[in-house]
């Protein structure tokens, strides 16, 4: 996965945009686990906060859901 800096849409998009379909190819299923917030911010190279929004686009969308202290996991039956 990497993230396009030249592309004008937004690098927080992009990352989403990648998990998302990460989500509907099946490579993430129902109640796994997203990457890290630390994991993502290693792999492509953005900051924190940009992770934090990527996952926060995910959630407002009903993709994930994140649990206090757990993670943030696939939200059951929104795969494929």
């Amino acid at each position: 996965m990497h993230v396009d800096r030249f592309d004008p849409t937004p690098l927080y998009v992009q990352v989403a945009d990648q998990l998302r379909e990460q989500i509907k190819a099946g490579e993430l299923k129902p109640r796994d686990p997203l990457p890290s917030e630390s994991k993502l911010v290693a792999e492509h190279g953005i900051a924190r906060e940009t992770a934090r929004r990527a996952i926060a686009l995910l959630r407002e969308e009903g993709w994930v859901v994140t649990l206090p202290q757990r993670g943030t996991f696939v939200t059951p039956g929104k795969s494929a």
